[in-house]
C-alpha cells in the first residue's frame, strides 16, 4: 500500500502541476481577449520589461525538475533545472553572463551537487550566451549541428540583439559562446542519478540545431522543447526551417508520452506558459491545417500569390487569439515551396 500510495500521490502532483500551468495559460488568453486593443502609438510607448531572469520565482514541476519561468518577458527563456542524486543539469541559462549568474544562484538553492551539466535548446543569445557564466567544471553538451550554428551564426546574432536596447547591449557586451565539452550527433543519454535525460536533435525546425531535452523523472515525463513548441504563440521560422522536418519532430515528441496516456508529458516551451502533451497536438493541427488548405487551393489551380495571401489571411483569422500571427506568412510560403 505504501508504494501504491506514493505512486498515486506522484501522479496527482504531476496532473495538478500540468493543470495549473494550463489554467494559467487559459486565464492569460481570456485576459488578452477581454483587454481592449491599444492603438499602435500606445503600444510603441509602453516600456519593455528588462530581459532579466527573475530570481526567487523558481517552480517545481516534477519530483526532480524545476523551471525558472520567463514571466512573459521577451528575450527571457523558461530556464530548466534538473537535479539528480549525483549531478545537476541546467537548460537555457539566459541572455549573457549576468543572467547566467542569476540562474546559478537559483541552482544553488535547490542543488548541492558538485557535478553540473548545461545544455542549450538552440544558439540564440537568450538561450546560449548565459553559458559563459558557468564554471569550467560544468560540462556543456552540444549537438554537432548546434555547434555549427554557434560557430557560424551566434556572434552575428548576438551583435544584432545588442543593438535592440542599451540594456541588451550591456548584457551582451563581449559576449562569448563556449565550445562543447561533450559533443553528440543525434541523441545523448545523461544519467543524473535517479533521473535520466535524453537530448535529441530535431532540426531543421526553428534553427538547424534545435535540441529537445526529454526528462524521465520518476512517473513524470518532462519535455523541454525550446522554440520547437509554443503555447498559444505561432512558431518562428528561420532561414533553414522546414515544415516537413517540424512535423517529423512533433511526431517524434508525441511518441514520448502520448496525450491520451494517464500521465501526459509536461511540456516546457522556451517562452510562454508550461503545458502538457496537448501543446504538441495543437501545433500539429495548425501545420496540418495550413498544409491541407495550400494543397486544396493548388488543386483548384490557384496561383502562388493567391494561395499565399488567401491561406495567410485565413489562418490569421483562425488564430487571432494567438501571439505572433505575423509569422504565419513565412510558414505558408514554406509549405507551398515544399509541395512543389
Amino acid at each position: 500500500m505504501g508504494i501504491v500510495g506514493a505512486r498515486l500521490r506522484t501522479r496527482a502532483l504531476i496532473c495538478c502541476v500540468a493543470a495549473s500551468f494550463l489554467a494559467d495559460a487559459t486565464l492569460q488568453a481570456q485576459q488578452r481577449a477581454q483587454t481592449p486593443a491599444q492603438p499602435p502609438a500606445a503600444r510603441a510607448q509602453a516600456p519593455a520589461a528588462a530581459p532579466l531572469v527573475r530570481e526567487n520565482t523558481t517552480r517545481k514541476i516534477a519530483p526532480h525538475t524545476w523551471v525558472i519561468p520567463d514571466n512573459s518577458v521577451p528575450f527571457v527563456p523558461n530556464v530548466g533545472i534538473v537535479v539528480g542524486s549525483r549531478a545537476t543539469l541546467v537548460i537555457d541559462p539566459g541572455l549573457g553572463v549576468r543572467n547566467g549568474q542569476a540562474v546559478l544562484r537559483e541552482v544553488a538553492k535547490i542543488s548541492k551537487n558538485a557535478e553540473m551539466y548545461v545544455v542549450t535548446t538552440h544558439f540564440h543569445p537568450e538561450h546560449a550566451a548565459g553559458v559563459a557564466a558557468f564554471p569550467a567544471s560544468a560540462k556543456y553538451i552540444v549537438s554537432q549541428v548546434q555547434q555549427k550554428d554557434l560557430d557560424e551564426l551566434a556572434p552575428a546574432m548576438a551583435a544584432q540583439f545588442a543593438k535592440r536596447t542599451p540594456l541588451m547591449g550591456e548584457l551582451l557586451k563581449n559576449a562569448t559562446f563556449r565550445k562543447a565539452d561533450i559533443s553528440f550527433d543525434k541523441q545523448y543519454e545523461l544519467d543524473l542519478g535517479g533521473v535520466k535525460v535524453t537530448l535529441m536533435t530535431v532540426g531543421p525546425t526553428h534553427t538547424r540545431g534545435d535540441t529537445v531535452a526529454w526528462v524521465q523523472d520518476e512517473k513524470a515525463g518532462v519535455i523541454f522543447a525550446g522554440d520547437v513548441i509554443m503555447n498559444q504563440t505561432i512558431v518562428a521560422y528561420g532561414q533553414y526551417s522546414s515544415t516537413k522536418a517540424w512535423m517529423d519532430a512533433l511526431a517524434q515528441l508525441a511518441r514520448l508520452r502520448p496525450a491520451e496516456q494517464e500521465d501526459p508529458a509536461i511540456v516546457v516551451p522556451s517562452h510562454g506558459a508550461v503545458g502538457n502533451s496537448n501543446l504538441i497536438a495543437y501545433e500539429r493541427g495548425f501545420f496540418q491545417g495550413i498544409q491541407a488548405r495550400v494543397r486544396e487551393l493548388k488543386d483548384q489551380g490557384k496561383s502562388e500569390p493567391e494561395i499565399l495571401m488567401s491561406v495567410t489571411d485565413e489562418f490569421k483569422g483562425r488564430y487571432a487569439m494567438w501571439n505572433a500571427t505575423d509569422r504565419i506568412a513565412a510558414i505558408v510560403s514554406n509549405v507551398y515551396q515544399e509541395m512543389r
